[in-house]
């Protein structure tokens, strides 16, 4: 039996027709580019669970140890009583470190996918009954409102994984600086930023022996594929992710090894041999590029916390 949690949809259209005019846009642009956001359907949600596992990458693992070893610093800044949001709304134990030092008034997770949103909060009120749950379905990647029955008087936002690094840097101060409008003066964000350092490390992160990375990346296809009226045959392109030095960020492609056309909605699309659909970027930071990012969009640093081979970071923004 499902457990009572306040579920808000806040999808400002059909989720279909978001991945449809998408999806079209991205396809007739050149170079051709799917959005990233479009990764987490039920399928893309599990996939990514199990990249999170994957010995080469250490994006999880890292930011959970880095958030055990910091929860009590965390809650000496946030002070107590405060209301978790956290934005990709997840079960893991990411946010069951902030729960449990926080002892939160209330949480609510913040998904564009409805049936994993709402799987990961049932999870999480069945675990923590004292915890008043709420689920709210929307993309944030483009706005973020507050559902009216959600009481939060001191908000602590939770950003983790380094999803940040999915936008473009002045994307990343657009979402910053929308954040800092929903806060109040002295709101906070626990937020994850992935950091600079050998390549090798980085691209093996993103290309794991066991391929779950370049089936997280190829199942957008086969999304496209049964959501949409298309022929896209995932079978017939190929994962690629490197990084680019100059851009500072990894970048993940499907490459079409041979020329070809597809049909999506009623509209063809040719690839020639070769050609890529660029599907994500993930950025990489400093501790002080982030923290001037994060200056620019109106919050002051109080705290960053690394791990001793100085992997990743994470940061607490107050909202200035």
């Amino acid at each position: 039996m499902a457990l009572a949690i306040h579920f808000h949809d806040q999808l400002q259209q059909p989720h279909e027709a978001s991945l449809r005019d998408e999806t079209l846009a991205g396809f007739a642009a050149t170079p051709k580019w799917a959005s990233p956001k479009f990764f987490y359907d039920r399928r893309g949600s599990e996939l990514f669970e199990q990249i999170c596992r994957q010995p080469e990458y250490y994006i999880t693992r890292t930011e959970e140890q880095i958030l055990a070893e910091a929860a009590n610093d965390i809650l000496d800044i946030a002070g107590p009583h405060s209301d978790l949001i956290e934005l990709g709304s997840g079960a893991s134990r990411k946010v069951r470190l902030l729960l449990e030092a926080l002892h939160p008034t209330s949480y609510l997770g913040i998904d564009i996918s409805e049936d994993f949103l709402l799987s990961s909060t049932q999870r999480l009120a069945a675990d923590y009954p004292w915890l008043e749950v709420h689920a709210a379905c929307t993309d944030f990647s483009h706005e973020l409102n507050l559902p009216d029955d959600f009481s939060s008087e001191h908000p602590l936002v939770f950003f983790p994984g380094s999803s940040i690094g999915n936008f473009t840097p002045a994307e990343a101060a657009a979402f910053l600086q929308r954040l800092h409008d929903v806060l109040p003066a002295g709101g906070g964000l626990v937020i994850g930023v992935d950091l600079v350092k050998d390549r090798a490390v980085l691209e093996a992160a993103y290309n794991d022996r066991a391929h779950v990375t370049a089936a997280f990346n190829l199942n957008l296809l086969q999304r496209i594929r049964n959501e949409l009226d298309s022929d896209i045959d995932p079978s017939r392109f190929v994962h690629r992710a490197f990084f680019n030095e100059g851009e500072s960020r990894i970048e993940m492609h499907l490459i079409s090894p041979e020329a070809q056309d597809v049909t999506i909605e009623g509209r063809r699309f040719h690839f020639d041999a070769g050609e890529s659909l660029h599907t994500e970027n993930s950025y990489k930071y400093t501790l002080d590029s982030f923290a001037a990012l994060a200056d620019s969009a109106g919050f002051d640093c109080r705290g960053q916390w690394t791990d001793p081979r100085g992997l990743f970071s994470v940061n607490y923004l107050q909202r200035r």
